[in-house]
């Protein structure tokens, strides 16, 4: 059946005006403005496993893999270390190309000192970042990182912290979760030389169900 000018016409018009309506009540219920989702990454300031200051600036210029853990963690931060280490040992010269960061959610436990010791077991390449609590707390925020202090009962504690492995381009913005769930050497080949990332989507486990974005 041919629809008319003025059919189509008043059919717009109403549709123009549901649009329209909705818009409205956006707006009265107190949604005037969008809501836009929080970029990941951030200014920081933390000490390395050397003892040099690092920030986010040093992010720039190169690709960066940003992982947040603590040394205490039984198994889900050695395996994805371990993984890291994979990827960055397949890169071969390229490696220089890469930067690679644990990022300490336990700063009243892993130093500077401490976290030099446990990445000892790792690629050289993969460098410790601790810091006070107010610092380790900005970039959790920053990285919206999900990290919460569990107590035990034996008087310890454990971190219950999500577990994804960051990609971060050469602006030192976030590109996306990288996937490590695929052979090292397949990883390895987007990462390393300029111009030759993809955007990758995937995670590497999780000490909690609460791995996100």
């Amino acid at each position: 059946m041919k629809l008319s000018a003025r059919s189509l016409g008043v059919s717009a018009i109403a549709a123009a005006c549901v649009i329209g309506g909705l818009v409205f009540l956006f707006w009265a219920v107190g949604g005037g403005s969008v809501v836009q989702v929080a970029p990941i990454g951030g200014p920081f300031q933390l000490v390395d496993s050397d003892g040099n200051r690092v920030t986010e600036a040093d992010l720039k210029g190169r690709l960066n893999l940003i992982f947040f853990g603590y040394t205490h963690c039984p198994d889900i931060c050695p395996t994805a270390l371990a993984e890291i280490s994979d990827v960055l040992d397949a890169m071969g010269r390229d490696v220089d190309n890469v930067g690679a960061w644990f990022i300490t959610v336990d700063p009243e436990r892993d130093t500077p000192a401490i976290l030099k010791d446990y990445l000892s077991s790792f690629n050289p390449h993969l460098k410790g970042l601790s810091g006070d609590a107010a610092a380790i707390q900005k970039v959790i925020v920053a990285y919206r990182v999900y990290a919460r202090k569990v107590p035990t009962k034996n008087g310890d504690y454990v971190m219950d912290h999500s577990a994804l492995v960051y990609l971060m381009g050469r602006d030192g913005k976030f590109v996306s979760r990288f996937d490590m769930k695929r052979p090292a050497a397949e990883a390895a080949s987007v990462t390393p030389v300029p111009g030759r990332a993809r955007a990758i989507t995937g995670d590497s486990g999780s000490c909690s169900p609460r791995d996100r974005l």
